[in-house]
């Protein structure tokens, strides 16, 4: 499975910016699927973990109340809505499809990665 991340780009403080996620074939249909960032200088981490259905989604405490994950099942494809976007939201956005049907916030539980897509919140 390839997946394509896209929609990242420059923000202001307080903006939204909506990252999609493309998979190249329908395998990720039956797996979990899951957002992670990595900042400058810091570990990649958890963002946001959807089932396979998308009936189930967790989100970190640190976008909680701010971002919001989906899936759109017949276009293989994972978006993430962002929202009252801060400074510490700058990184690379990475998606990734997990071996197993739901979603989770470990990285090891992930098979496959895109690319990433650089989101940069200007203050």
């Amino acid at each position: 499975v390839q997946l394509q991340a896209s929609g990242g780009g420059l923000g202001q403080t307080g903006g939204s910016l909506r990252l999609s996620c493309v998979a190249s074939r329908r395998t990720s249909s039956n797996n979990g699927m899951a957002w992670f960032r990595q900042a400058p200088g810091k570990e990649r981490e958890f963002v946001a973990a959807i089932d396979w259905r998308g009936g189930n989604t967790y989100v970190a405490d640190s976008v909680k109340g701010r971002f919001a994950i989906s899936r759109d099942n017949t276009k293989n494809t994972m978006y993430l809505q962002m929202n009252s976007l801060k400074p510490e939201d700058t990184a690379v956005y990475y998606c990734a499809v997990s071996l197993y049907a739901t979603g989770g916030s470990q990285a090891g539980h992930y098979r496959y990665w895109g690319q990433g897509t650089q989101v940069t919140v200007s203050s």
